[in-house]
Order: structure tokens, then C-alpha cells, then sequence
């Protein structure tokens, strides 16, 4: 896989048509998603209201990023919250990765200058799927009820911020019961 800087701050256009006749279709493979659950924990709790301290993390740019990040953030954040909460905690991820990414592979080594186009027909096949977020998109969102949890929710946040291609924060909210 070519690295994140490739593509994460890039400008790009969304790159998502996809038709169930394959003629018409401008992608025409679709990779499948790698983010098993957008929803852990205890939704029960959470729609009852028991968990008002929310904590978001936020990027602070635009920013593509690719699925297989937000589902490593994903399994980290939800082994250690199932760790030091035992399930008191409903967490979710907010952008749906949408858009498309491609790559135009180039060879490399002796004798490849001979055997490839260059940029002739270098639209690229596709390789990822990423979510478009803007400045300020919140990332994911997690909900514990009280203030010792947060302070927990709020390390492994910060531990999870090298796992992202973006500057991050976390906002915190205490919503009224």
C-alpha cells in the first residue's frame, strides 16, 4: 500500500458512481469495507440516557482518511475500553468511508521503462476507500457516565492520534439528564 501522505491531504473530488450495470458504472470494482461495526458497546445504556459525558475527537483539517485506519483505531480503542470499562461505554463511528481511491501503478526496476505507459491511460485501478472529512468533522464519538471513565476515554484517544494522517482534538460534552 502506497503511505497515507499520498492521498490524506490531498484536495479531491468524491469519487463514488457506481451503477448495477457495469457499462455504466464509473468504478467498476468496488474494494469491500474493512470497518466491521460502526456501533460497540452498550446501546441499551446509552439511548436510556445513563452515559452524559461524551467525549468526540475532531480533526482540525480536511482530510481523506482510509478505512483501514479508522478500523484499526477501531479494534484498539474497543479491546481497551472493554478492558478498563467493562461495557460501560457506547461508542461510534461517525463518517462512512465513501469515496474511491485509485493508484496508477508504476514498475519499477531494470527494463520497466520499456514495459509501461508512463501517463498514458493513468487513471488507475482502484485500491481503497477512504471518508472525506472538513475542518472540524468529528471522527468518532464516545459515551461513559461518568468523570473517571471520561478521563480514561480521553488517554486512549490520545493514544489512538498516531493511528490517524490528521491533527486531532477531543471535545468533551456533559449533556443535561
Amino acid at each position: 500500500m502506497r503511505r497515507a501522505t499520498a492521498y490524506s491531504k490531498k484536495h479531491v473530488v468524491p469519487y463514488t458512481r457506481t451503477s448495477k450495470q457495469k457499462s455504466r458504472a464509473y468504478v467498476k470494482t468496488i474494494p469491500p469495507s474493512k470497518i466491521v461495526k460502526f456501533s460497540m458497546g452498550n446501546l441499551e445504556l446509552y439511548e436510556a440516557g445513563k452515559f452524559p459525558h461524551v467525549l468526540t475527537l475532531i480533526t482540525t483539517e480536511p482530510v481523506q482518511i482510509r478505512q483501514n485506519a479508522l478500523e484499526a483505531c477501531r479494534q484498539f480503542i474497543n479491546k481497551k475500553l472493554d478492558e478498563s470499562l467493562n461495557g460501560q461505554y457506547f461508542y461510534k463511528i461517525i463518517p462512512f468511508t465513501h469515496h474511491i481511491q485509485r493508484e496508477n501503478k508504476m514498475l519499477t526496476g531494470a527494463g520497466a521503462d520499456r514495459t509501461q505507459k508512463g501517463m498514458q491511460l493513468s487513471f488507475g485501478r482502484t485500491i481503497a476507500k477512504a471518508a472525506i472529512l472538513r475542518k472540524n468533522g468529528r471522527i468518532m464519538s464516545i459515551s461513559v457516565a461518568n468523570p473517571k471513565a471520561a478521563s480514561v476515554v480521553r488517554h486512549v484517544l490520545k493514544q489512538i492520534k498516531s493511528k490517524l494522517p490528521c491533527k486531532t482534538k477531543i471535545d468533551y460534552e456533559l449533556k443535561k439528564q
